[in-house]
């Protein structure tokens, strides 16, 4: 069955879309089957993707609260060669609908069911908060995969982020775990960027990956174009980062199996 990874961070403006993107395709790039989900109301990742999210004809919406199929609700991205699960302003009423429904926070758990083996990564772009879609996807999740900056509030909240993890892992997933924490937006001519980074490798030890994500202009630039890093400019320090990412999140996991 195909490993579901959620990306997730209560604070905005981390890198937590763009992450999503990037390692979607770059995962897809390396001739992996790749589904991104996007739970995020504001459709960030379905329109980085290439896809108009006021066109779709069915999104997570229909997926959680309808019960459509979710093999019609899946779309290909025309930029990204990987399967989308698109989301718009429709998916903000599903976090209010879930609230009525019997057994909320196993929707996506159960509609993922159908399709997980056709996949081989299957990645959740989290809205930046705790709602009933966040911990839909962490009730579906294997793993959650953390951006943040380095800076001293991202540190903080990475603590409280690390602690609400586990105690959902609690309630609705035994099984979920940490699978990376990921710097992003760094620079290395900061000093605090460096001190934090530092802390961060002190006190995470191995769930940080070494990879790290530069600021970079083509990143910025690139969902603009509907398309991710890789496909805008290859040659950015951008997408050569998140080239390596999955590189390394798939050595973490050929290491897993073999342990």
């Amino acid at each position: 069955m195909g490993k579901v990874i959620a990306i997730a961070n209560q604070k905005g403006g981390v890198g937590k879309t763009t992450t999503a993107i990037n390692v979607a395709a770059s995962m897809a790039a390396t001739k992996r089957k790749v589904l991104l989900i996007d739970l995020d109301p504001q459709g960030n990742a379905t329109m980085g993707s290439g896809v108009d999210k006021y066109g779709v004809a069915s999104t997570v919406y229909e997926l959680l609260i309808e019960e459509q199929p979710i093999e019609e609700v899946i779309i290909q991205s025309p930029t990204g060669k990987y399967d989308l699960i698109a989301a718009n302003g429709d998916v903000t009423a599903a976090e209010i609908k879930l609230m009525e429904v019997f057994a909320r926070e196993l929707r996506l758990r159960n509609s993922l069911q159908p399709v997980r083996d056709k996949y081989d990564f299957i990645f959740i772009d989290c809205p930046p908060s705790l709602n009933q879609l966040t911990v839909n996807a962490m009730a579906a999740a294997d793993s959650v995969l953390v951006p943040m900056q380095c800076e001293y509030f991202a540190l903080e909240g990475l603590t409280a982020l690390l602690d609400t993890i586990q105690k959902l892992a609690s309630v609705v997933n035994p099984d979920l775990r940490v699978e990376g924490v990921l710097r992003t937006m760094y620079d290395p001519r900061n000093r605090l960027a460096n001190d934090v980074s530092e802390q961060l490798k002190r006190h995470f030890g191995e769930q940080v990956y070494r990879t790290v994500i530069p600021r970079n202009v083509r990143l910025a630039e690139a969902p603009s174009f509907g398309a991710p890093a890789m496909y805008y400019e290859k040659s950015s320090t951008g997408a050569k980062a998140y080239l390596a990412l999955a590189g390394e999140i798939l050595r973490r996991e050929r290491k897993v199996q073999t342990a």
